[in-house]
């Protein structure tokens, strides 16, 4: 819909909603704030696409219910677009256990942001993504999943097939990241390092092809590595 004037380096944000007041408001706050640039605004889906591989975005401030493509869509194909660095989705949502942001996490979201939060909050929200950082706790992620994740009779095949693909230690690790365990919880856990915590999750995730935290923990319990409502 619109480019951002000027140049600047700092977190470069695009803000996508289909109601514009939101999206103005939003946008304006943006460019208030010292660090951040606004580098386009979407009215849609497909226009947060066209504008996400056209600015390259840092960030994407993505509504998830929008007419047309929907936000989780959008989400799929901008992380589908090849663009390096990928850029980090924070999805914005009117509740937390919603059936969408699940689907937009599992698609590949970084986090998301409940869309009463305060400026302060968005502020370090949009900070945190940015950075690598996920923005949601464990919890309330594995709370999320189990609410959404459907029983099936058998793992996926080509699913089953990655996850064989893992060492004990990372199928271990993703068991416990699913369980909703932080970093430094696991390494409690595995009396190791949250150091190799970190890596063994990393090549986890490089193996089963996600880019986000919340997708592994999707991913646990779609393969049945975690079962909804276990905790061990």
């Amino acid at each position: 819909m619109t480019g951002e004037q000027g140049g600047g380096t700092g977190i470069r944000v695009l803000v996508v909603d289909d109601q514009v007041l939101i999206r103005a408001g939003v946008a304006a706050l943006l460019r208030a704030a010292p660090g951040v640039t606004v580098a386009a605004e979407a009215a849609d889906g497909q226009e947060a696409v066209d504008l996400a591989v056209a600015h390259h975005p840092d960030v994407v401030l993505m509504d998830i219910r929008m007419p047309g493509l929907s936000g989780i869509a959008a989400t799929e194909r901008i992380l589908a677009a090849g663009l390096v660095p990928a850029p980090r989705i924070l999805v914005l949502t009117t509740f937390d256990l919603d059936e969408y942001v699940y689907a937009a996490l599992r698609a590949g979201a970084s986090g998301f942001l409940l869309k009463d939060a305060g400026p302060q909050r968005l502020l370090a929200a949009v900070t945190a993504v940015a950075g690598g950082d996920t923005l949601f706790s464990p919890s309330v992620t594995r709370r999320l999943v189990e609410a959404f994740t459907r029983p099936r009779s058998a793992p996926e095949p080509p699913r089953g097939e990655v996850l064989d693909a893992l060492t004990g230690r990372e199928r271990e690790v993703l068991r416990h990241t699913g369980r909703g365990l932080s970093n430094g919880e696991i390494a409690a856990e595995l009396v190791i390092s949250e150091a190799t915590v970190k890596t063994h999750l990393n090549r986890a995730m490089a193996k089963l092809g996600l880019c986000s935290r919340a997708q592994a923990v999707v991913v646990a319990y779609e393969s049945g590595l975690v079962t909804p409502g276990a905790r061990h």
